[in-house]
């Protein structure tokens, strides 16, 4: 049966894409847990068998779960993934529950964009101030510019998106 959803997938949610955007998104997140298990697993074996703690684990930490989060953003909004609250929403005309979830991409579209421009700013400011994390002294504008697009690709992917007939 062709339009059966995949294994994998959640109920009512819209089926994965087969784009390359999209598998190449889910590479780089898989890629950034397994970093993330990695510096946790460094700094717990560091600090208890040789009581040489990995310097700037918390940093590292903190900087590869904010990229997961933002790679991980335009997954969700292509899946639909989002928490929606929907206490009323059956008792409607099934066009107009259509309406209203357009336009809650709409909007949610307008807010990602707003996002995506305070991003580019922040990131141009830290680019210009050389702005750099505490402990590692790792640059902090390709994260905030990481974050811009991922907004960006997101706020389109709302648009775009079509809800299950």
């Amino acid at each position: 049966m062709p339009d059966d959803p995949a294994p994998d997938m959640i109920p009512g949610r819209t089926p994965h894409r087969q784009a390359l955007w999209y598998r190449l998104l889910a590479g780089v997140a898989a890629l950034l847990i397994v970093m993330l298990i990695g510096v946790t697993c460094i700094d717990v074996i560091g600090r208890y068998a040789f009581n040489r703690p990995f310097g700037g684990a918390y940093e590292l930490t903190q900087i590869l779960l904010a990229a997961l989060v933002f790679v991980a953003l335009p997954l969700t909004s292509a899946d639909g993934g989002h928490v929606e609250v929907d206490l009323a929403l059956h008792l409607l005309p099934s066009r107009v529950q259509r309406l209203l979830g357009r336009l809650a991409g709409i909007i949610s579209a307008m807010v990602l964009g707003y996002f995506t421009w305070r991003l580019v700013v922040i990131g141009l400011d830290q680019l210009h101030e050389s702005t750099r994390s505490a402990s590692l002294g790792l640059p902090m504008a390709p994260l905030a510019f990481l974050a811009a697009a991922s907004c960006a690709v997101s706020a389109v992917s709302m648009i775009l998106r079509r809800e299950e007939s």
